[in-house]
């Protein structure tokens, strides 16, 4: 019912005349949205950021969104704000709510991979009046990306959370795998995108990895403690915050060059664990006695 309500007052507001180019009042309605509009806006350009702006479990960028304006009430704070660009509707990739030119809303899906993360900053950069911000943040993204070490261990992660819940492919989660050398353990069960398995059923699934929202670290409640159960404890852990997969955005790179940190992390640790034995065997070895 919000959603159809903030349509509603935007659609009158539209009526009242072309929009500025670039806008003046740029309101963003969704976390997401907020990564595009604080990377991609001038700062004078932003009204109000979506209502968990300023939530470091959701927000990516929470750092640049502490000095701005959040929505409380978006249905009626939208009609005292009066923005010439609504950002984030969830009505998919397309400008809704007014004909091209004139103000509207420009609705972004939730990108389920890097291509789709471009072609969305190619669209909010274009929005908000500064294209050309968006291709030097593409070519920023581009370098950083292809500038990963390649990861000395890969294996099978699933991507595990509260209450059981396992990320499929065709997801976001399931591209950053992809590109850290990982392959999504939802994938080889034949899993959706989204789907439950137990504790046993891990277990006896025996992935390399498993990749948890570093909130769920701490037990909270029945969700967040079947986490924590000794039957996993065997399974070596990726710890990625949820700020950073929730979402499509700039912080993709920062997601990935931290899980292959960490798998780069756990594989030196290996060797100096399997290193240190081989010395300890070989000197085992030279004090023997001779016969």
């Amino acid at each position: 019912m919000q959603g159809k309500a903030i349509l509603a007052i935007f659609s009158v507001l539209a009526l009242t005349g072309a929009a500025p180019v670039p806008p003046k009042k740029i309101v963003s309605l969704n976390t997401c949205a907020d990564q595009y509009v604080l990377a991609l806006a001038d700062p004078g350009q932003i009204a109000a950021l979506s209502p968990y702006g300023h939530d470091p479990e959701l927000s990516a960028a929470v750092g640049k969104a502490r000095g701005f304006r959040t929505l409380k009430r978006p249905g009626e704070e939208v009609l005292a704000i009066r923005p010439d660009l609504l950002l984030g509707f969830p009505s998919g990739d397309s400008v809704v709510g007014a004909p091209p030119g004139r103000s509207g809303t420009l609705g972004l899906a939730s990108a389920d991979g890097y291509p789709m993360i471009l072609t969305q900053i190619r669209q909010v950069a274009a929005a908000v009046g500064h294209p050309e911000r968006g291709e030097a943040l593409i070519a920023r993204m581009n370098r950083d990306l292809a500038a990963l070490p390649r990861p000395r261990r890969g294996g099978v992660a699933a991507y595990y959370q509260r209450r059981g819940y396992m990320t499929g492919t065709g997801t976001l989660v399931d591209d950053l795998m992809k590109r850290a050398g990982l392959v999504n353990l939802a994938g080889k069960l034949g899993k959706p995108a989204l789907s439950q398995l137990s504790l046993e059923e891990m277990v006896a699934a025996r992935p390399d990895w498993l990749i948890v929202e570093s909130g769920s670290e701490k037990v909270v409640d029945q969700g967040t403690e079947m986490l924590h159960h000794p039957i996993l404890r065997a399974i070596p852990r990726i710890r990625v915050p949820q700020a950073w997969t929730v979402c499509g955005g700039p912080a993709y790179v920062e997601a990935a060059r931290n899980i292959v940190a960490q798998l780069d992390g756990a594989a030196r640790k290996s060797g100096a664990q399997l290193d240190g034995r081989a010395r300890k065997s070989v000197a085992r070895v030279t004090a023997a006695p001779r016969r």
